[in-house]
């Protein structure tokens, strides 16, 4: 299948009043519905999927994609065509991003002239949905090591839970801190209390599988979320977790050490009672056995 790969660049100056200056008046009242729908959610998918019903009027795609760096997203159902259209999103002639249509049958010059004016309609909502999702990132991360925050381990821990029960998977939970950090700060001073933190956060992503979860409460308080977990797993974690800690030469420089405890979900365990259950597994294993993982 020969695919058509064409970049509309073209700019137009946008007044939303514009909708009001036309000779048809359902089309005016359909134009200022459609901005009304697009400004009810700051869902990227959700926008894509409210315009493409108002596209499909004036175009027969099979696929609808909006693309920028690595945000992706594409209308339900979306499938190839037999060619593709792309037009690139400017605000105040600065690139947005790319919509691609996945085409049946060549536009019509009157149809394209009517989708370049609809764009102009979504780009606004695209930008506030973009801007959304980055400034929630943010709200979700640690600043200092990138890891994912305690907010969104408590939101990703819910979610784990119940996909867990819902297919009858074992869900594991791995909690962790350094071995005499406040001692480390206070001798080195903090900015090496940092390094170490930044190392000890890449020492624990590099331990894990890809549909694991690694999290920084704050200090040196850590959390990993194992799905579809088993005792196999959970050991080879702490295996690599201690391979990585012998191997950064920041971290052996400075003879960092961890502590870990880990527990699995029970049926009757709500958030609290599942982490409680390995945050006292990691200190039994703290103050007792400072080489062993401790389960409770």
């Amino acid at each position: 299948m020969q695919t058509l790969n064409l970049l509309e660049s073209q700019t137009y100056e946008y007044n939303a009043f514009k909708i009001f200056d036309l000779n048809n008046k359902d089309n005016a009242h359909r134009k200022l519905a459609l901005m009304e729908q697009l400004q009810c959610t700051l869902e990227l998918d959700k926008i894509l999927n409210i315009f493409a019903i108002e596209a499909t009027k004036y175009v027969s795609f099979s696929g609808l994609y909006f693309t920028q760096g690595d945000v992706r997203t594409a209308i339900r159902g979306s499938r190839p065509g037999r060619s593709e259209r792309q037009f690139e999103l400017k605000i105040n002639n600065e690139f947005l991003g790319l919509l691609t249509y996945a085409i049946n049958s060549p536009i019509s010059l009157t149809n394209f002239n009517v989708l370049e004016e609809l764009h102009q309609y979504i780009v606004h909502p695209i930008n506030n949905a973009i801007q959304y999702k980055n400034a929630m990132s943010l709200a979700m991360q640690d600043g200092l090591t990138g890891l994912a925050n305690r907010r969104y381990f408590d939101e990703q821990l819910k979610r784990a839970m119940h996909h867990a029960n819902r297919q009858k998977h074992q869900v594991g939970l791995v909690v962790a801190d350094l071995n005499k950090f406040k001692v480390i700060n206070d001798t080195f001073g903090h900015h090496v209390g940092d390094e170490i933190l930044k190392g000890f956060a890449k020492a624990l992503e590099l331990s894990v599988r890809d549909s694991d979860s690694v999290f920084r409460f704050g200090g040196d308080e850590f959390a990993i979320i194992v799905e579809e977990a088993s005792q196999e797993s959970l050991c080879m974690i702490e295996a690599r977790i201690k391979k990585a800690l012998a191997t950064d030469a920041l971290l052996t420089k400075y003879d960092v050490g961890c502590s870990l405890g880990y527990t699995f979900m029970h049926r009757a365990d709500d958030e609290k009672s599942f982490f409680e259950r390995a945050d006292q597994a990691l200190y039994q294993q703290k103050f007792s056995q400072p080489t062993a993982l401790s389960l409770v």
